[in-house]
């Protein structure tokens, strides 16, 4: 498979980095400054993309590459991806699901208990020798809390066993109700925010679920509420999330991702109450491998005509 043209898209993995170019023919898509001449000159090369959450294959890219059949991608998110275009040319599309469930929702827990018990905070205060002055404030407990999780599919699922762990009662909001599912169904979000403590987001980002934390339903959480983002950063509608949380109207936020990444607003870096993370829900090495496992393992059934490993489309 040495001479198949496999285009990744941005740095990600090294070590998937490392495997494609041992076993295809790597183009590196960011040490091209010139893009546009890069995809003529070498259009009918490739045949494979490799993209992640950050850079996938919008309509322009797949348009470009005539020979292309299969788009992997690194993550299990797929909305840098223009799935529309790809069925209509007949590209298959994988990602990396399953693999990562148990990192995210691991980081979502500890954002929880970062953000009400300040744990960041409460380092910062050891090591610059505050202790000696006088004790830590008071925090907020988790244990017992209501918490409220939009989208109850693999990772949201994984949070509410974890949350049970500990003792609080667990509701969820969306599209539709789950037929097996133990947790209090809300058909509307703002009636899931406002009968919760902590709003999860674990939702997959679509036209319908961007911005679908609005001003209205962080107000609906309210002054004593925590929201935690581990899904992606343009669920939330980023200033009215500023607003609130420096106003007063929201009492705290995690946030592994955001709306620009990765750039973040300034106003967060002074908050005491927000907790914020550079995107590292699934970074562990042992999930990082595994995932690009299936990348190579998805390119090489597809270019065996074998069934592909986690199909989407």
């Amino acid at each position: 498979m040495e001479a198949i043209g496999v285009l990744m898209t941005c740095p990600m993995s090294t070590d998937l980095e490392a495997e494609l170019d041992k076993r295809f023919k790597l183009f590196r898509f960011w040490k091209f400054p010139e893009q546009k001449e890069f995809l003529k000159e070498n259009s009918n090369s490739i045949r494979a993309i490799v993209g992640n959450a950050s850079a996938g294959a919008d309509a322009s890219l797949i348009d470009s590459l005539p020979k292309l059949g299969i788009i992997s991608s690194y993550s299990v998110g797929l909305d840098k991806i223009d799935l529309v275009k790809c069925k209509e040319k007949g590209i298959r599309v994988t990602n990396t699901p399953d693999v990562l469930t148990e990192d995210v929702a691991d980081i979502a827990i500890g954002l929880i208990l970062a953000t009400l018990r300040r744990i960041c905070e409460s380092v910062g205060y050891v090591r610059s020798g505050l202790w000696k002055l006088g004790d830590f404030k008071l925090t907020t407990k988790f244990s017992g809390k209501s918490v409220g999780i939009v989208g109850l599919g693999r990772i949201g699922s994984a949070i509410a066993k974890r949350a049970e762990a500990f003792g609080c009662p667990v509701s969820y909001y969306s599209r539709s109700e789950k037929p097996n599912s133990k947790y209090k169904y809300h058909s509307n979000i703002l009636d899931l925010a406002s009968n919760c403590d902590i709003l999860v987001v674990a939702c997959s980002l679509t036209a319908e679920t961007r911005h679908i934390i609005n001003g209205e339903v962080i107000n609906a959480l309210g002054p004593k509420g925590v929201l935690i983002n581990i899904g992606r950063g343009p669920h939330v509608d980023e200033p009215e999330l500023v607003a609130a949380l420096v106003e007063g109207r929201l009492a705290g936020a995690g946030l592994d991702v955001f709306e620009h990444e990765p750039k973040v607003p300034e106003q967060l870096f002074g908050l005491d109450n927000v907790v914020l993370l550079p995107h590292v829900g699934s970074d562990t090495s042992e999930t990082c491998k595994a995932m690009a496992d299936l990348v190579i393992g998805n390119l090489e059934a597809h270019f065996l005509n074998k069934p592909l490993l986690t199909p989407v489309v």
